[in-house]
């Protein structure tokens, strides 16, 4: 039991004066490639990561839910299990609306429950892009799911979690985050249908690492700019006569915007999309070949694409990419997740990772005074 686990114990004893029975956890993701494609039925290249959310619990007799977070200090929340779970009033309980969102998905589903007492504690960064969120809501299913010895397929868990986020918390996100979570093999990429939800394994090739680097950029308004090209994704899949992005062909969609029924800027976020699709196939393509160059070129594209066409880069999660690519053993780079802050993903060549990391760090602290950090 490392000290993680241990301080979280030693929390619910205190909180509930006797001991967890059960434990559960669910990882963090970094998305290799694919981004802004799970929404439009496409491809995404997720892995998931070391960081995660941990749950302890012990199940009560009654219908009541008591929630203990150790990232929240001071805070027990409590709700009853009901119909309608009321969201949190007061702001700095909002967090909770998570929890209570996936347990207001699992009534629904007609999913027997019982009270549980919880505490919980997440090291995936906040806002990073490595879906702190989606690793919540998993967590809180699994935890809510063991204390009442039900069960749900892991494609089920993702589904009930990204409806938790949808309905209740309000944020429309894809599929990615929560499959990502509930499925997520250690040590492996996934390629994800997000229209079928199959996911096909793939072993990274040898010889290369995975390198997160965390800008210390948070993302600030993003809902509204996220918003708005989910929006421009519609409209272009509407304008070409099918029902998502995945369908649709750069062709179609330069006719599209010679006819006029698309206008520029969505043209460029649509082209993305697609290109993306490809992009994303033909990555988990490479690795299944081991061409760990070819990977990183995909990643290159990839970025300049969500930079240019999407928009949804910026300066800090810019430079660090270009920072990355000129270092030595870097075969390619990108952001990764929403944008408009949080990470990037680097494929480093095993034997200069430890030069690497320093070297990124260094660079970037003279040009953001932001706490930076960097993950293998």
């Amino acid at each position: 039991m490392d000290q993680r686990t241990t301080t979280l114990i030693t929390a619910f004893v205190k909180a509930y004066g006797t001991k967890p029975s059960k434990g559960v956890r669910a990882p963090g993701r970094v998305n290799l490639i694919g981004e802004h494609t799970d929404y439009n039925d496409g491809f995404c290249l997720p892995m998931a990561i070391a960081r995660d959310v941990r749950v302890v619990l012990r199940p009560r007799r009654d219908r009541t839910v008591h929630v203990l977070s150790l990232e929240q200090p001071g805070q027990l929340i409590g709700f009853e299990l009901g119909k309608r779970i009321p969201k949190a009033t007061a702001p700095a309980q909002r967090w909770s609306d998570y929890v209570r969102g996936c347990a207001q998905t699992l009534v629904e589903a007609g999913v027997p429950l019982v009270g549980v007492d919880l505490a919980m504690s997440g090291d995936v960064p906040l806002g990073s892009g490595l879906s702190s969120s989606a690793a919540l809501e998993v967590a809180t299913i699994h935890a809510l799911l063991a204390a009442s010895g039900g069960k749900l397929a892991s494609a089920d868990i993702a589904t009930r979690a990204q409806r938790a986020e949808n309905r209740y918390v309000g944020s429309n996100c894809g599929i990615l985050d929560q499959l990502s979570s509930a499925c997520g093999i250690a040590g492996k990429a996934m390629l994800m249908d997000c229209r079928s939800l199959a996911l096909t394994p793939v072993k990274l090739p040898a010889g290369v690492s995975v390198v997160i680097a965390d800008t210390g950029k948070r993302r600030g308004l993003v809902d509204s700019a996220y918003n708005q090209r989910r929006a421009q994704c519609e409209a272009g899949a509407k304008a070409l006569g099918v029902s998502h992005l995945r369908d649709a062909t750069l062709p179609g969609l330069w006719q599209a915007a010679q006819a006029g029924r698309l206008d520029a800027e969505s043209v460029r976020r649509c082209e993305h999309v697609v290109a993306e699709n490809g992009r994303t196939q033909a990555a988990f393509a490479a690795l299944r070949a081991g061409d760990a160059v070819a990977f990183g070129q995909l990643m290159d594209q990839s970025h300049a694409d969500l930079r240019d066409k999407f928009a949804v880069s910026c300066r800090e999660l810019d430079d660090m990419v270009a920072i990355a690519r000129g270092l030595t053993g870097c075969l390619g780079s990108r952001m990764t997740g929403a944008g408009f802050g949080g990470c990037t993903v680097s494929l480093v060549l095993d034997q200069h990772v430890a030069r690497f990391v320093p070297a990124l760090t260094r660079a970037y602290r003279k040009l953001h005074d932001l706490p930076v950090a960097v993950y293998v």
